[in-house]
């Protein structure tokens, strides 16, 4: 993001049963995210419709399948798609996941986990570099959730991702719900994981809703993007935000996705936690 563009507010996953409304929304700071995979195409209804929202409000792109975590050569011909959608749409921001989800040339329906060892530092940060420079944009990089251990981690997660700022100038994207998830399956502390976090690379804000296991119930939280944000990830916004003043905050909803008019109504809690941080910010 140029440092002249002003930050968007609270924004919305951009979802085809929506284009109308979404297009015609005028609420201040609002901004809509896509899945830049499903607009990887040279026309057609879908992208001019995206193009005519873009026109009105500002876009993230927020990949899901390059892969920055796996050893597989990162694929060039996505690169290109990815590179054709930015160049077209002009996003605010662009993003993706410390994950891998390609082997042997086919994609697998996951964003799978990344042992932090120093062998993969040193790898992510490379494809990082190579990827920022075939879109020729900034990647901010989204923390995982996480269901069960893994041995043979040498790096903290945070610290793994501070590296990786410094050693490719990337920024980070904070989702609070994989926080929330993540520690609540570990045994951890999801507001000193907050605390520890370098907010200073933080570009975006993700907050969305989870669901107990069906089998094991609380003790293993899934991200389902499937229902309200959780009570424990507002609290994490506000923790964060109170700190560090405002970023964009992006309400992701994938599954049981409810009318459009519900989905403002939460993304305004989130606007008025962002309003509420900037007041803060004023007063310090």
């Amino acid at each position: 993001m140029h440092p002249s563009t002003p930050l968007p507010g609270a924004g919305l996953g951009l979802k085809p049963q929506h284009f109308d409304e979404a297009l015609a929304a005028d609420a201040d700071g609002l901004w809509f995210e896509i899945h830049p995979e499903n607009y990887m195409v040279d026309g057609g209804p879908r992208l001019a419709w995206l193009e005519r929202i873009g026109a009105r409000h500002p876009l993230s792109l927020h990949g899901v399948a390059m892969s920055l975590g796996g050893t597989e050569p990162l694929d060039a011909a996505h690169l290109r798609r990815f590179r054709a959608l930015v160049d077209r749409l002009r996003p605010v921001l662009v993003s993706e996941h410390l994950a891998w989800s390609r082997i042997g040339g086919r994609y697998l329906p996951d964003l799978l986990p990344v042992l932090r060892t120093d062998a993969a530092l040193a790898r992510l940060a490379e494809r990082v570099d190579q990827a920022q420079q075939a879109l020729g944009r900034r990647l901010a990089i989204e923390n995982p959730s996480h269901y069960l251990r893994l041995d043979g981690h040498r790096w903290a997660e945070i610290d793994f991702l501070a590296e990786l700022v410094t050693r490719t100038r990337c920024g980070l994207l904070l989702d609070l719900n994989n926080v929330q998830v993540s520690c609540r399956n570990l045994g951890q502390d999801a507001a000193a994981y907050v605390d520890a976090f370098p907010a200073e690379a933080v570009m975006e804000l993700h907050i969305a809703g989870h669901a107990p296991d069906p089998v094991h119930g609380e003790a293993l939280l899934v991200d389902t993007h499937d229902r309200a944000v959780a009570p424990d990830v507002w609290t994490l916004l506000t923790r964060f935000l109170r700190r560090h003043g405002p970023r964009p905050v992006l309400l992701e909803r994938d599954e049981d996705v409810p009318a459009f008019a519900d989905l403002m109504a939460e993304r305004a809690r989130a606007q008025q936690c962002l309003d509420e941080s900037s007041l803060l910010e004023i007063l310090k």
